[in-house]
């Protein structure tokens, strides 16, 4: 019987290969639903409220994770909204938008603004931005926007909109979304009272 050199790539084991991966990554799954909420929550993201108004004026507005960046020259952003939903259309037909930033600290804004029913403006202290919809207490950063394109993509529309202004608004950390939990907290990497003089070089992110 003939051994494979390990100095021959052609005859070694592809198991023992590491950049192969694992044997779950060689034979993907099928994307169902469950499976693509499973796998792509293992991408953090940041947490926001996109505001706007109503054609008749009322505040309206929704939690959304997807939300990013597209371009600095001319200044473009975009969010992912799911066209069936109750806020977005109404954005939509106005044309206009704010993008809130959430805190940490700010989970009952998710709560109020992520669930399918309920007022999510009553007893809620906000203010009319110059350009966009209303901006929300302690975000912190507020990005002003219009509509400018809308692609429909599966169950969402994928929004892309020109900023017309920003605003920062808070210091602070931001709220995440991981693995279906939100928020991060802080522990010391060192409980040395000697280090307390570089504490924030001590201070590390995890999930909690």
């Amino acid at each position: 019987m003939t051994v494979p050199s390990s100095a021959d790539p052609s005859q070694a084991d592809p198991s023992a290969d590491p950049t192969l991966g694992s044997s779950a990554s060689r034979h993907p799954q099928a994307p169902t639903p469950e499976r693509m909420r499973h796998a792509l929550g293992h991408f953090a993201t940041g947490v926001t409220v996109i505001t706007g108004y109503s054609p008749t004026g009322d505040p309206v507005g929704f939690a959304c994770q997807s939300f990013a960046s597209v371009s600095l020259d001319p200044p473009l952003v975009l969010f992912c909204a799911d066209h069936r939903g109750r806020s977005w259309p109404l954005i939509r037909d106005t044309g206009r938008f704010t993008v809130n930033v959430l805190g940490h600290l700010q989970r009952d804004l998710v709560e109020r603004f992520g669930r399918a029913s309920g007022l999510r403006f009553d007893d809620l202290a906000w203010e009319r931005s110059a350009g966009g919809g209303p901006s929300l207490p302690a975000a912190l950063v507020r990005v002003h926007g219009r509509v400018e394109q809308v692609h429909t993509a599966g169950d969402h529309d994928v929004v892309i909109g020109r900023v017309l202004g920003l605003d920062d608004a808070e210091t602070g950390r931001p709220m995440l979304f991981y693995r279906g939990r939100f928020s991060v907290t802080e522990r010391r990497a060192s409980g040395s009272a000697d280090d307390a003089a570089h504490h924030d070089e001590l201070l590390d992110d995890y999930w909690g």
